[in-house]
């Protein structure tokens, strides 16, 4: 299942010695299709034109800076009526939690069968509980979580998980991540602590 990972990872350290480690758009642009397209949405200023200078040779993509959230309402349904919508917010500010659940919203409203993917960090357990319950409340139906911990949760500052919220996870992922998770978590963290978890939140 990591064969796909690996091999973005190798086509970008050649030589053998691991320099350089993929973004998600880096990681989605070498799982393209000929046929796919590819869509990058990046509002801060700085990102934005490295972001940008990276895809200018690919026909296949279209970097723009705005807003993602907004972009949610703009770009959807894709021409294809499918695809995949990666979400990967700053949560530099609290009010992020309640504005990617906001903006799932819209986005369901107009492409109902797409995929979305929404990445979160553990900081705080109780927020990623009010943005499940907000996101239930939502009346969206098929909802996955998927999360891995490398440390206990703890009132200290820091990270101690990451975890993904799938809206029409793909057949067979929650079976998948099982397996994955079992072993990366073996692999990641220490026996006896943390833990690794793949929850259908709401049901098809």
């Amino acid at each position: 299942m990591l064969k796909p990972y690996f091999n973005v990872i190798r086509d970008l350290n050649p030589n053998g010695t691991l320099r350089y480690y993929p973004d998600s758009p880096l990681i989605a642009r070498h799982l393209l299709r000929a046929e796919d397209k590819l869509q990058l949405t990046e509002l801060h200023p700085s990102d934005f034109p490295l972001l940008r200078g990276e895809f200018l040779k690919d026909s296949r993509a279209r970097v723009e800076r705005a807003d993602g959230y907004q972009q949610l309402k703009a770009k959807l349904p894709p021409p294809t009526r499918r695809g995949l919508i990666l979400i990967d917010p700053p949560y530099e500010l609290k009010s992020d939690y309640q504005a990617v659940v906001e903006a799932i919203h819209e986005g369901h409203k107009r492409f109902a069968t797409g995929v979305f993917a929404l990445w979160y960090p553990v900081v705080l357990h109780q927020q990623i509980k009010h943005m499940l319950c907000d996101l239930e409340a939502t009346g969206i139906r098929n909802i996955l979580q998927i999360e891995l911990a490398v440390r206990p949760d703890s009132d200290q500052h820091g990270m101690t998980a990451a975890g993904m919220i799938f809206i029409n996870p793909p057949w067979k992922l929650a079976q998948q991540m099982n397996d994955l998770l079992s072993w990366l978590h073996q692999k990641l963290v220490p026996a006896g602590t943390a833990h690794a978890s793949v929850t259908q939140i709401v049901p098809e």
